[in-house]
């Protein structure tokens, strides 16, 4: 996908996860982020959101100190939440749409340039938001296939294609991804030192197939399987469910 492409899903996905928290109120639990409820989902996605803007804006070559982090991610007080998120969302989209394509600035994951991994990290930081926000109105988001598709690549060789974290297994434990509606599938072997990566479908332990929507937010672990067809051994998705953390550096 290319910028301009991210840049509008970041943009669309914004404006519905707000919609979303305006209709289930500040309260309502986040059936999805278990412990969360709607204020705890924008002041966290708010403050993510000013993150992201600060490095593409003002090209830093580091990450913010856990100290510099703080700043964006204020208490607000419940009056002013959702106008607060809003704004900073705006400003995110403005800051992607408008940067030179050729700015540097910190990324933390392969990209063909900074602003690219931005563009990229924030449209799907936000699409798996919006499901938590909608999982609190009791409905689930729906992407095209393109955009889902994209976003397991980006989990799968992304996040999990760094070296360490929890996500291992011994003994060696593997999945098939394939969805039904786009031409893309990947087999991910888990081992005791890490995770090896293979584009295509490959024989695993478990194959889970479906619309690339609903395989994309079973590995953000926002929905079961019911919507899909699983072969092999269930306790793959066990394995994954439980090791499968996600962190930004």
């Amino acid at each position: 996908m290319r910028i301009v492409d991210h840049v509008a899903m970041l943009d669309e996905d914004g404006v519905r996860l707000g919609e979303a928290a305006g209709r289930a109120g500040l309260d309502a639990p986040v059936p999805t982020c278990p412990g969360w409820r709607i204020r705890d989902l924008l002041h966290h996605v708010g403050g993510v959101h000013r993150w992201a803007a600060a490095h593409v804006a003002t090209g830093r070559r580091r990450p913010f100190s856990a100290g510099e982090e703080a700043m964006f991610f204020t208490i607000v007080d419940d009056d002013e939440l959702l106008d607060w998120f809003r704004e900073g969302h705006r400003a995110l989209v403005k800051t992607l749409g408008s940067a030179d394509a050729g700015i540097e600035c910190w990324a933390f994951l392969p990209a063909p340039s900074p602003l690219a991994f931005w563009a990229r990290r924030q449209a799907h930081e936000t699409a798996v938001h919006r499901a938590d926000a909608e999982s609190a109105t009791g409905t689930v988001p729906h992407w095209a296939p393109s955009f889902a598709a994209d976003g397991i690549d980006e989990l799968l060789g992304g996040f999990f294609g760094r070296p360490g974290g929890r996500l291992v297994a011994d003994p060696p434990a593997s999945l098939a991804l394939v969805p039904t509606d786009v031409d893309a599938a990947w087999t991910l072997y888990v081992e005791p030192s890490g995770r090896r990566l293979v584009a295509g479908e490959q024989p695993a332990q478990l194959t889970v197939a479906g619309p690339a929507s609903e395989l994309y937010l079973l590995l953000w672990n926002r929905t079961g399987t019911e919507r899909l067809d699983l072969r092999g051994d269930s306790a793959v998705l066990d394995l994954w469910r439980a090791r499968a953390v996600v962190t930004w550096s």
